[in-house]
């Protein structure tokens, strides 16, 4: 068993090369300044960068000699599921993950380790157990179809000198994050639960699978995240664990009811009171703000089995914590 120290000290006695695509996110940005602070060089590629998608020369040199890629390339899924949209979600994740793998097999030699972010959401919609690598049920619907599809394009290919890990991250928590709106909401007198219940039905939310016949009442349903600052200990631990490949459910491990979520909020940010929001008003909410109600009605229950058996500790295992954390009294 490991102690709790700050993981990646081997390797950070060591500058390396990255080579992060995505960098320009909420995450891939973190990470950058992280291996930046540990004297790491940080190569990108991007619609923006040096090395653009499309380039397949330019990408396999420059992930020739890196010691680490991170893949973190793919529309935002904060969007209406229209079937553009769909599209440009699904390509946007498994065209540049087949392409990375594509220059890999090109590269002299090929980076030892490529973690590729995943999705909690790759899970059914779970109320009456946690979703662990080893006994997790795979879901149905177009969020779960792109996870599975993202992952088959990062571990299909035979690559035997790099390690592949796929990040299953649920949300996550952090200055500027997802969390955004919940806070808006709860500082506006709106902080309740967010409560499933009948909605019209149509074909583009069958297409969406945004149609959940499981509803979930009162803000039951299960909210998995992680801490930004985790996620970076995670990557970094990840550096020196060579027997750990495959997926690895990047999230806390004391994941709680939306209910509770929106209850943290609340006392945060000293707004005792929360109205309830039922499904009705959700569904109108995310129409006039250009989002799915997927997003915060669908249980996720995940639990990272692989990481604490393993040893890994989290710097922020509670919700109430690494909430105060971001959310300091000066910006409440």
């Amino acid at each position: 068993m490991t102690s709790p120290e700050r993981p990646g000290t081997d390797s950070a006695a060591r500058a390396g090369r990255v080579v992060i695509a995505g960098a320009s996110g909420f995450i891939g940005g973190r990470l950058e300044s992280a291996y930046q602070q540990r004297g790491w060089r940080v190569d990108r590629i991007g619609r923006r960068e040096r090395v653009r998608w499309g380039d397949a020369a330019g990408i396999a040199d420059l992930l020739d000699g890196a010691d680490v890629l991170i893949n973190l390339a793919g529309k935002s899924v904060n969007c209406r599921y229209t079937a553009a949209n769909r599209a440009e979600i699904l390509r946007s994740r498994v065209e540049t993950t087949r392409e990375l793998g594509l220059a890999i097999a090109r590269a002299g030699t090929p980076p030892p380790l490529w973690i590729n972010a995943s999705t909690a959401t790759i899970y059914r919609h779970a109320m009456d157990r946690p979703q662990t690598e080893s006994t997790g049920e795979i879901g149905r619907g177009f969020s779960v179809s792109v996870a599975t599809a993202w992952e088959e394009a990062l571990l299909d290919p035979d690559l035997p000198g790099t390690r592949r890990i796929a990040l299953r991250l649920p949300i996550v928590l952090g200055d500027g994050s997802a969390l955004a709106p919940l806070v808006a909401l709860t500082r506006l007198g709106a902080g309740g639960a967010q409560s499933d219940g009948r909605w019209f039905p149509s074909r583009r939310r069958r297409a969406a699978g945004t149609e959940n016949p499981q509803r979930s009442r009162d803000g039951r349903q299960r909210f998995s995240w992680v801490h930004l600052d985790d996620v970076v200990r995670i990557v970094e631990w990840l550096e020196t664990r060579p027997g750990i490949e495959g997926p690895i459910n990047a999230a806390a491990p004391n994941p709680e009811t939306n209910a509770e979520l929106m209850a943290h909020l609340r006392r945060i940010l000293n707004r005792p009171v929360g109205p309830a929001m039922p499904r009705w008003m959700l569904e109108l909410g995310s129409i006039a703000i250009r989002t799915e109600s997927e997003l915060v009605l669908k249980s996720r229950w995940v639990v990272p089995e692989r990481l604490e058996a393993a040893g890994f500790r989290f710097e922020h295992p509670h919700l109430e914590e690494a909430l105060r954390s971001i959310l300091s009294p000066s910006r409440s």
